[in-house]
């Protein structure tokens, strides 16, 4: 059973319907609760590496001193080539250990279910060809690649934030949303900050109910090839 080491960055961060679906392809899934002082593998010999998002930069090192190993983790899977899938935070660091730029506070924050959009050069990627031309999936942030590593292939983008999905190498993939959270993790937001930054909770979950199920079946699929991919 090939197994796949998550990295979780905060309490409410976990894998989600993202893990199930892997479990589901059969894999094997070794969380371990970074943000808790889990220690993680010093070599991991996994076939697949996911990092979950958190309200971190991913060089936060001074309030998040796992992260510094977390790179060494990915970096590492890159270059000998296992499968990676990093999420919003883990897609930023991906990024960044590649060679890309993050900026934090950077542009318009992007929060609940949100507008994708497919570009050319995911007509041929492993994980997103043949999806449709616009999807939606859910998001919650104001940090952003500004730049991706050198020779990466862009795959999606959205009206506020270009670099949605990228893909490093062959076998390595960021993504700013969360293909994991749906309707539910929507619902359970602090609606009292919710509304202090200007936004309607309220319609925020109706959205994201709305456009939960075409969303679950692409979430799906794409959890589907990444857990083909690592088995590979």
């Amino acid at each position: 059973m090939a197994r796949v080491l998550v990295v979780q960055n905060h309490a409410g961060g976990g894998p989600g319907r993202f893990g199930d679906w892997l479990v589901a392809e059969g894999l094997s899934l070794d969380v371990v609760h970074a943000y808790a002082g889990a220690p993680l593998p010093r070599r991991a010999e996994h076939e697949g590496v996911v990092v979950l998002g958190g309200g971190y930069l991913p060089d936060d090192d001074e309030r998040a001193p796992w992260l510094a190993p977390t790179r060494a983790v990915v970096a590492a899977a890159v270059e000998r080539g296992a499968a990676v899938f990093g999420i919003c935070l883990g897609g930023q660091l991906l990024a960044q250990v590649s060679g890309g730029t993050v900026r934090g506070d950077h542009g318009e924050p992007e929060v609940g279910s949100t507008p994708l959009s497919l570009r050319s050069e995911a007509a041929d990627d492993p994980l997103l060809r043949g999806l449709p031309s616009r999807v939606t999936a859910v998001e919650h942030h104001k940090d952003a690649v500004t730049a991706l590593p050198p020779g990466a292939t862009w795959l999606m983008e959205s009206e506020r934030c270009p670099y949605q999905a990228f893909r490093v190498g062959e076998r390595a993939w960021g993504v700013q949303f969360h293909p994991e959270a749906g309707a539910d993790r929507v619902r359970a937001w602090d609606a009292g900050r919710l509304r202090a930054s200007g936004l309607d909770p309220v319609e925020l979950s109706r959205r994201a109910e709305r456009d939960e199920p075409a969303a679950e079946a692409v979430w799906h699929e794409v959890a589907r090839r990444f857990a083909a991919v690592v088995g590979a």
